[in-house]
């Protein structure tokens, strides 16, 4: 039997047991690096097959690695499995929590790294039964909502040594992910003044909100005279307990993103230099405290080619009339202004696109299409800076769904999104059988990724000493 169809053959036997997972993982949702649950599920899972396993990566309880395999070429399989906060939903067309406030899978990491074990599993009984020689390396990634998982964890070297890294995600089409992503540094101004009586001597307190307020007024002029693409938002997580307390401590949260790397440097010095200023106005003391920070993504085209073949060679799922169904009561509940917003950015019609459900394989997708960058950012793009690294996506909801909303909780909980993930099982495993058979296929990237790098290493944008921020730390 051939090792493509030995694989096709094991995610179909196994199915079952896959979804299971990935509505236990649903089930079960858990914020960044707080996945204890999550990440014993798949650890242990991989740990049952033979792959030999590796804790705390990076300073973090719920990072690991999972190796199998000798020699070269190896070759990693990135998986992600946590939360976000306050989107618990039912699987239901209406907004209904499970738990109110409680976390949700509103970005489907429960399909996400159940799906690259499915990918890993499946390429490794096709090479045992054809004798093909390589290392697969999965990779538990925590908190990549956060942008700390993978940043911690390439800093400690994780990806070093790798030919190339593959990943996915699920979306709202199936395509390849061939633009970048937005650097980005997220930081936060701790300001220090001197309580008083707001009323009676307010001449004896110096406000720590105002070195917030004066930071953000001066951050608003700046913004005049910084690129286009650069984004600087911020939230003030701490003002003050009364307005007749002048405040002796107050927080403000900033995330500064560009198009590249440098940029994001470049701006976020100017930022540290309006937040000092504003505590030499206001009479405070301010420190910096840095929390993750991460680079723009480099596709990798020659990699990005071999998925897109092997989607195309599987075919896109099909759905039935009562899943179609579900999906059009999800549009439903969305304001039609965000529907047609998301077609245009897509730059497809509704035929174009498979409506309400992705039912096709598309060449190219607005948003995901070469020498575009999206406004958000993932820690993906770090790893793209240590080895060639690809990714694409499957349609795991209704073709318009926004991420990180109920509606995509929804719609992660039922058939929908776990077809998808088998999608997209089948197309990294296809993938990961590829490059380890073809080694031209990982030359040719290599050569990409070094012309991409201009062949600089990896410099991490954490600061020395820098530990991952552990909730009991």
């Amino acid at each position: 039997m051939q090792p493509d169809q030995t694989a096709l053959d094991y995610i179909d036997g196994n199915a079952q047991q896959f979804c299971e997972l990935a509505m236990d993982i649903w089930n079960h949702p858990e914020l960044g690096l707080e996945e204890t649950y999550c990440a014993g599920r798949l650890a242990s899972a991989l740990a049952k097959a033979g792959f030999t396993i590796a804790e705390n990566i990076g300073g973090m309880p719920t990072a690991f690695t999972a190796t199998w395999g000798s020699g070269e070429p190896v070759i990693g399989v990135l998986g992600e499995y946590d939360a976000l906060p306050g989107l618990s939903q039912k699987a239901i067309a209406r907004k209904e929590p499970v738990v109110a406030g409680a976390p949700g899978h509103g970005c489907g990491h429960n399909q996400l790294g159940v799906a690259s074990l499915a990918a890993a599993l499946s390429a490794q009984a096709a090479m045992e039964q054809a004798g093909i020689e390589g290392t697969i390396v999965y990779y538990g990634c925590p908190a990549e909502e956060t942008l700390i998982g993978k940043i911690f964890m390439a800093r400690a070297g994780a990806f070093d040594g790798l030919d190339a890294a593959l990943t996915w995600h699920p979306a709202g089409v199936n395509t390849v992910w061939r633009s970048s992503s937005a650097a980005m540094n997220s930081f936060k101004f701790n300001f220090y003044g001197k309580t008083a009586h707001a009323g009676t001597a307010p001449e004896a307190g110096r406000s720590a909100l105002d070195g917030v307020m004066l930071t953000d007024v001066g951050i608003n002029y700046l913004r005049e005279h910084v690129p286009a693409s650069v984004r600087i938002h911020c939230v003030v997580t701490q003002g003050g307990e009364a307005p007749n307390i002048v405040p002796d401590f107050a927080q403000v949260w900033y995330y500064v993103r560009a198009p590249r790397r440098d940029l994001v440097e470049e701006v976020y010095a100017r930022v540290l230099d309006v937040a000092k200023g504003a505590a030499l106005m206001s009479g405070t003391r301010v420190a910096t405290k840095f929390i993750t920070g991460c680079y723009n993504t480099l596709p990798n085209d020659v990699l990005g080619d071999v998925m897109l073949a092997k989607m195309k060679q599987i075919g896109a799922p099909r759905f039935s009339k009562d899943e179609i169904a579900f999906a059009g009561q999800i549009v439903d509940t969305l304001d039609p202004s965000i529907v047609s917003s998301e077609l245009l950015a897509m730059g497809l019609s509704k035929a174009e696109a498979g409506f309400p459900i992705c039912d096709k394989v598309l060449d190219e997708v607005g948003g995901f299409r070469k020498n575009e960058t999206e406004g958000g950012s993932t820690d993906v793009a770090d790893v793209s800076y240590c080895t060639p690294t690809a990714q694409f996506c499957t349609a795991c909801s209704s073709t318009v769904t926004p991420a990180h909303s109920w509606q995509m909780t929804a719609v992660q909980g039922t058939s929908i999104g776990l077809k998808g993930m088998i999608f997209a099982a089948k197309t990294l495993s296809l993938s990961l059988l590829a490059y380890f058979q073809k080694p031209e296929i990982l030359t040719a990237a290599r050569e990409e990724f070094t012309a991409a790098t201009g062949g600089k290493k990896y410099v991490s944008p954490l600061p020395d000493g820098l530990a991952p921020p552990l909730k009991d730390s």
